[in-house]
């Protein structure tokens, strides 16, 4: 899907590919020897909260394992790489308040555990052998290339079904559940400068605003001129095993070292 993307994007043609197993220290070691980047951002791993509940081991794996194997590589082969790991907002858990960087972690899912584990790897590389490593601990950030399984999209695409008569209902799990949702692309900008600054740094990435999937639904339901009431039913059979009720983002620090703000608001975003 991945390519896909790319290729919808116009953009494949224009860029050099390089397969590789993040799980396999080998072959990440043979792809930064044969790329020699300048910057690794570090995007990989299953993505679903929900499916790490079913397979904890590969959410392990592909997330902690694969994010060490980056680590290792780049302090082996000893090239001035700057690295970017993808963190989580779900390390934080449930929170009462807007969480920073100082808002301990207590995760909820074989998925933020995982997170959790290499958000601290990246800090370890950092003050061991002085790589230039950075975590940025993402709030929920969508986009039309989200993918299906994801709440958003799940949405979005059963709303459009619906308007145009394909299907008569959408089945969620929790929609009392808040999030913090932000736009896709606000936080790769934010990314890349993360890795132009003088010095690493961690940084929480999210807008300051919740929501609640049902707010999510009636606005996406209303653009399309439909009440969401009409064709929503809660299905048990999709709440998690344990569930992150709330989640807040305080992102003063990327505002001020930064210079960051996020520019597409809910509503557009939604839209």
């Amino acid at each position: 899907s991945g390519f896909e993307n790319l290729r919808r994007l116009g953009i494949f043609d224009k860029i050099e590919t390089v397969t590789v197993a993040p799980a396999d220290y080998d072959s990440v070691h043979r792809a930064l020897r044969v790329a020699e980047p300048d910057e690794v951002y570090n995007l990989s791993g299953q993505s679903s909260v929900g499916l790490s509940f079913q397979f904890p081991s590969e959410t392990l794996e592909s997330i902690s394992v694969g994010n060490l194997n980056f680590l290792e590589a780049i302090r082996v082969i000893g090239r001035p790489v700057r690295f970017y790991n993808a963190c989580s907002s779900e390390c934080f858990g449930n929170i009462s308040v807007a969480a920073d960087g100082t808002t301990p972690f207590r995760p909820r899912s074989p998925y933020a555990v995982a997170k959790s584990a290499a958000f601290w790897q990246v800090a370890n590389y950092r003050e061991a052998y002085g790589l230039f490593a950075t975590s940025g601990i993402l709030f929920n950030h969508e986009s039309p290339r989200r993918g299906i399984e994801f709440v958003t999209r799940k949405i979005t695409d059963h709303v459009a079904r619906i308007k145009h008569g394909l299907i008569d209902e959408l089945r969620l799990g929790n929609i009392e559940a808040t999030r913090d949702w932000g736009f896709a692309g606000d936080y790769v900008r934010a990314m890349w400068l993360m890795l132009q600054q003088d010095e690493p740094r961690d940084y929480v990435l999210g807008t300051g605003e919740s929501h609640t999937v049902r707010e999510f639904l009636a606005a996406a339901f209303s653009f399309v001129g439909l009440d969401w009431e009409q064709f929503v039913e809660v299905d048990p059979r999709y709440f998690r095993p344990v569930e992150v009720e709330a989640l807040l983002a305080d992102a003063s620090k990327a505002e001020k070292l930064l210079g960051w703000a996020p520019k597409v608001a809910f509503s557009d975003l939604v839209k």
